[in-house]
């Protein structure tokens, strides 16, 4: 491993010197306008296995890549109207940018659901770099999976093994960052761009999506999942449905159901109040409880459901017809998120759904 001092008359040396490292199918520690990142050559298989070893415990999170600029992007995803109006507003700029992928990159880069999120950093050297090598580099940080965020190269080495020492081959150290938050990361494969980490500075505890089919109100309801995934490994998570009969909290349902990689059909608990579905998914052993709480209609019948004692680590609740049981409901346990869907007129297919997160409602 070779560890390079970034100075103001060295950017073209280290630029030469990452280009070869990344050439051979190596790992390079870099710097950014928000932590330090680790990159590989996106396109290249080995080195990409090599980078997934390094960072160990993805579980379901994909990596994304540095580009130069829009056009190399364009190479790689396919951008949508919301996408060009995001790139022209935001980058260069700590975002990452979710598109339908092209499959040009190495397995393991782009996500589960085919896409692909992209970086410009707002950081000259590494656009240089980047536009030099003629190739995307990986940019996921450069700590370990749930380790620190790497705001000095000592952070990185203090909270890594030696054998993932061993997998880096350069290290171009610029000092220590200024603590600046993760890139925002924005999902824009949906009718209505998805948050799926950070906040925008418009942010507010609600967000309305319109899904155009019974496939995207899947998706939608997939990708909130992964969303919360760290949640429901430390504590669970409850998820609050409301709509009318037959606007699609079911499918809603079978959308978490079908990214939880559950086989077992998936209705409606209308005459059980509950049912109960296991699960494995991305290291994750846990249960979905599906319930359907329209015949609710006292503090007495609501306990016999003994909801709160469901909540535990990896548990996923749904709960459909939430506005019934809200109001016998303990304080001291809030939901994730509520779900009040609404068909679109004159098109069963699409849907408003209309999220409210952090309890606030």
């Amino acid at each position: 491993m070779q560890t390079l001092k970034l100075t103001k008359n060295n950017h073209l040396e280290i630029i030469e010197k990452a280009i070869q490292v990344l050439e051979s199918g190596g790992l390079v520690i870099y710097p950014t306008e928000t932590v330090y990142g680790i990159g590989v050559d996106g396109t290249n298989p080995e080195a990409v296995q090599k980078l997934l070893k390094y960072k160990s415990k993805r579980e379901g999170k994909p990596l994304s890549i540095a580009v130069a600029n829009q056009k190399m992007a364009e190479e790689y995803v396919s951008l949508s109207d919301q996408a060009k109006k995001l790139y022209q507003r935001f980058l260069p700029g700590p975002y990452t940018i979710i598109s339908e992928g092209k499959r040009r990159v190495a397995p393991g880069v782009e996500s589960e659901f085919g896409t692909l999120g992209i970086r410009l950093p707002d950081y000259p050297l590494i656009l240089e770099l980047v536009k030099k090598f003629n190739k995307p580099i990986t940019a996921t940080s450069a700590n370990a999976s749930g380790k620190k965020r790497p705001y000095k190269i000592q952070d990185v080495f203090d909270n890594i093994t030696d054998k993932q020492r061993e997998l880096i081959n350069l290290v171009i150290d610029a000092g220590e960052l200024p603590k600046n938050e993760p890139s925002i990361v924005i999902d824009t494969t949906l009718s209505t761009p998805l948050t799926v980490r950070g906040n925008m500075s418009n942010h507010k505890p609600s967000q309305v999506f319109i899904t155009k089919s019974t496939k995207e109100t899947k998706s939608l309801a997939g990708k909130l999942i992964l969303k919360h995934w760290n949640e429901i490994k430390e504590k669970g998570i409850i998820i609050g449905l409301n709509g009318e009969l037959g606007v699609g909290k079911t499918i809603f349902t079978q959308g978490i159901a079908n990214f939880l990689q559950i086989e077992e059909p998936l209705s409606s608990p209308t005459y059980t109040y509950m049912n109960e579905y296991d699960f494995v998914r991305h290291q994750v052993t846990g249960k979905l409880h599906h319930l359907d709480v329209w015949k609710i209609d006292s503090p007495e019948s609501f306990s016999l459901l003994q909801i709160p004692e469901l909540i535990k680590p990896n548990s996923i609740v749904v709960i459909e017809w939430w506005q019934q049981i809200a109001k016998y409901w303990p304080k001291d346990l809030p939901t994730t998120f509520q779900a009040t869907i609404n068909e679109i007129k004159d098109d069963s297919e699409s849907r408003e759904i209309k999220i409210f997160e952090d309890n606030e409602k």
